[in-house]
């Protein structure tokens, strides 16, 4: 008596080559910002502005990434995802060259500020990842955003020794130049990536809504308005401790290039950090794991702070931070994809990035801000871990679910 075959189900195959170029992007998009601190010190020396006008400068660079993000989603889920990180190449690379040739300080946060903020909007991994989230199975979308946000990781680890190298070897002024022309290859990279929301290989079924009614729905729904409140603090530390550490470091009387090992840490750590947070995503409670990422943030600088501050410290210390940098991201897109769907990832998970960009804003601001007032950055290290107790207790009630929709009518 013959037995009928039961068919075996196999996980659905990744779409390799936009999740490839994919993460280039994200590795270029991610990595000049990220090295903004090693150009504070020579750039201020040079010019003869204090820590509070470059700081603002990154300040005004994090706030207009913010805000860009949700309006450039936005448009890339109507208008396609390829003309968007075109615009961002154009701009990021405008922005850093204005930032080389600036001769005022207008100039810097037009440049370094406004200019490079819109550009990494643009191309940053709300973009990326929305683009990645139309082409991947749900049950592997977790994986794919850990993948795309190791490689932002991969810029960081990149970039830090690479700007501080080219300074050493050239001085800012070229290290920004050389940049800027790396930012052109950007529309090439992003081909494959084209197509809006409307397109995509992954069916589902979509709600019929205008951007208006999408943002209305969102912002009415507590575990969404949760995250987005959750967020703020991930981007308040991470801003800080990319713009400030170098001179921090040189503050308590360690050698640069501690500050040049400890960055490129972080970004090497980073790529470990976020493979593993797409992996425990897709397996585990991701607003408990959330919160455990915050706390850990918490202890880690609390204890960096209570040690004695060596070169062993601080490698430790980043190599901790690293494994817990953007270990946010993977979860808190999913988490967004979850509650509404791909229809206008984009767009909302520009807005919960918004949160984390207003606290890029702060941190950085205030870091050169606290600094020129008191001579030294403790205070704000301290704001940070008071902030990341409030981001666990805020992830801990967040349900991990659709939005109801009693009145749901699907997309044609």
């Amino acid at each position: 008596m013959s037995q009928a075959a039961v068919p075996h189900r196999t996980a659905p195959s990744l779409p390799w080559l936009i999740i490839i170029c994919g993460c280039l992007i994200a590795a270029i998009t991610f990595g000049p910002r990220s090295a903004m601190g090693f150009f504070q010190l020579p750039m201020l020396a040079e010019k003869g502005w204090d820590r509070t006008t470059f700081g603002l400068a990154m300040a005004i660079q994090n706030l207009a990434w913010g805000l860009g993000t949700p309006v450039f989603g936005a448009l890339a889920d109507k208008f396609g995802t390829w003309r968007i990180l075109a615009l961002s190449g154009v701009m990021y690379s405008t922005g850093l060259y204005l930032m080389a040739t600036a001769d005022s300080v207008a100039a810097l946060h037009i440049g370094g500020g406004v200019l490079v903020g819109l550009g990494v909007a643009s191309g940053s991994f709300g973009i990326v990842l929305a683009a990645f989230a139309r082409n991947v199975a749900p049950e592997r979308r977790s994986m794919a955003f850990g993948i795309g946000t190791a490689a932002g990781s991969a810029g960081m680890f990149i970039f830090a020794p690479l700007s501080q190298g080219l300074i050493d070897a050239y001085g800012w002024f070229d290290a920004l130049v050389f940049m800027s022309f790396m930012m052109l290859a950007i529309p090439v990279l992003a081909i494959p990536l084209r197509g809006n929301a409307e397109s995509g290989s992954v069916a589902q079924t979509a709600m019929r809504q205008t951007v208006a009614e999408a943002l209305r729905e969102a912002l009415g729904h507590r575990s969404y308005l949760l995250l987005v409140s959750g967020f703020f603090v991930c981007g308040f530390q991470v801003a800080f401790i990319t713009a400030h550490f170098p001179a921090y470091v040189a503050d308590i009387g360690i050698e640069a290039r501690y500050a040049v090992i400890a960055l490129a840490l972080i970004g090497f750590f980073n790529i470990i950090g976020s493979l593993a947070s797409g992996v425990i995503g897709q397996r585990y409670s991701k607003p408990m794991f959330l919160a455990w990422i915050y706390i850990g943030r918490s202890v880690l600088v609390t204890v960096f702070l209570l040690l004695p501050q060596t070169p062993a410290t601080v490698i430790v210390f980043a190599i901790l931070m690293g494994l817990l940098w953007l270990s946010t991201v993977p979860p808190t897109n999913a988490l967004v994809a979850i509650m509404f769907g791909t229809r206008h990832l984009g767009m909302l998970g520009g807005v919960v990035f918004l949160s984390h960009q207003i606290g890029s804003f702060l941190g950085v601001w205030l870091g050169g801000y606290l600094y020129d007032i008191y001579g030294s950055y403790d205070s704000v290290w301290w704001l940070g871990v008071a902030l990341g107790l409030f981001a666990a207790i805020v992830h801990w009630p967040i349900r991990e679910a659709p939005v109801a929709r009693p009145a749901m009518v699907a997309a044609e």
